[in-house]
């Protein structure tokens, strides 16, 4: 069942963000934007949490994920005060960011980018 879900959950996030691409003027960058923020609104107001012990990676992997582990760092890391706050969401997204760093360096060697005349 925990396959299902997280198909489900996963699928269903990216089908909103297909929808949001082919029905509205947004340009990628602000949806990818607004489901990290929607990530992080929804760790705040307790809502992602039970999606992700429902679906688990189906619900963790997506951009929402993302902005669900900034807010659950921060929001661990606030115990401890201001800077706890900031370094809690740093350290619980900290493996993402410097992979996606890697490989999109990674990438700009192997191709060469076309941009848009």
């Amino acid at each position: 069942m925990e396959y299902i879900y997280a198909f489900l959950i996963g699928g269903a996030i990216c089908v909103i963000g297909q929808i949001l691409m082919d029905t509205t003027k947004l340009t990628t960058p602000r949806i990818l934007v607004i489901f990290v923020v929607a990530g992080v609104v929804l760790q705040a107001v307790q809502l992602y949490e039970p999606l992700v012990q429902l679906a688990h990676q189906g619900a963790t992997t997506p951009l929402p994920g993302f902005g669900y582990a900034l807010a659950k760092g921060a929001m661990e890391g606030a115990k401890d005060g201001f800077l706890g706050a900031i370094t809690g969401a740093v350290k619980d997204t900290a493996a993402g960011v410097a992979v996606a760093i890697a490989f999109g360096y990674i990438i700009s060697l192997i191709f060469s980018p076309k941009s848009p005349r």
